[in-house]
């Protein structure tokens, strides 16, 4: 099974004042992966960069840098890109390690490790928005049994986000420190991403942040899930006998057809859909409008 999807993704920045200079780093492209392909990829910039360089990143996500060095008092960015979603074989959960052999596995021991498990081992620490904290174990405790297996227990912490937190745009900003989160039981995707990050790496595990969009169709009559037809995140964990496993603990699911993948990194400071550094500008906030239409819906 497959989906198509176009998506448009729009965000514009006025400036108080004008900006001489800008350097962009735009995190916008479908990242190509064994379950979705970028058939087509578009991007608009006005004003018009004086430099740009399309390339990947530390983590192997596509990124564009922008480099405006003319004067403007505003700034759009518009990428619209087409991508083919294939599905995944779910795991089966059970069928994981002992959540402690995973954490062995991934210490220090000073053997050589395997590649794949050295690469998992650098999304074990804290990052900028992910401490590690002894409050995130106690509040995952009663997910991770003695000789649970590794997913059954990542599922349960999933759950455990999904039925204690309460969706909350206004409750938090993106520098909201995670024990006021935890603490307020409220928040957005970034933040339950972010604490369940910070769970599972307090814990010795590793669990990388991911990015991108989301697409419901509910049936009729229910509620459409929150994050559709916006920017979304997500926590993906390392399991050496199946790999990664994505886990949405804002729908309480794993992602299927209906996730699009951007990027993934540490946490939301390695993959932000476009941040950079600018001369001048004053006060800015962005306006960002996603849209997510499958293609069998018609040209959005």
């Amino acid at each position: 099974m497959s989906a198509r999807y176009q998506v448009l993704h729009d965000t514009h920045y006025r400036y108080d004042s004008p900006v001489s200079l800008a350097q962009q780093l735009v995190h916008l492209w479908p990242r190509a992966c064994a379950w979705q392909q970028c058939e087509d990829r578009q991007l608009q910039v006005d004003p018009l960069p004086t430099r740009r360089r399309d390339e990947l990143d530390g983590f192997g996500n596509p990124l564009t840098r922008l480099a405006l060095e003319r004067q403007h008092d505003q700034l759009r960015v518009v990428t619209r890109v087409q991508v083919n979603v294939l599905s995944r074989a779910a795991p089966v959960l059970a069928a994981s390690p002992p959540w402690e052999q995973v954490c062995q596995a991934l210490a220090y021991s000073g053997q050589a490790l395997p590649a794949a498990t050295l690469e998992a081992c650098r999304f074990r620490f804290e990052s900028p928005y992910v401490r590690l904290k002894q409050r995130f174990v106690a509040f995952a405790e009663p997910c991770f049994a003695p000789g649970q297996p590794l997913l059954l227990c990542v599922q349960a912490l999933m759950q455990q986000i999904f039925s204690q937190f309460t969706f909350d745009a206004s409750a938090t900003q993106v520098a909201t420190p995670l024990v006021e989160v935890l603490q307020r039981r409220r928040g957005v995707c970034q933040d339950f991403a972010h604490l369940m990050l910070a769970c599972l790496r307090s814990r010795g595990l590793a669990a990388r942040y991911v990015s991108g969009y989301l697409l419901t169709r509910p049936p009729p009559g229910q509620a459409r899930l929150i994050g559709a037809d916006a920017s979304h995140a997500w926590v993906s964990v390392y399991c050496p006998v199946n790999g990664w496993v994505d886990f949405d603990p804002t729908n309480n699911l794993l992602p299927t057809l209906e996730h699009i993948t951007l990027a993934w990194g540490r946490d939301f400071s390695d993959v932000s859909p476009l941040r950079g550094v600018i001369l001048g500008g004053g006060s800015h906030d962005p306006q960002v409008q996603v849209t997510v239409l499958p293609l069998d819906e018609g040209p959005a």
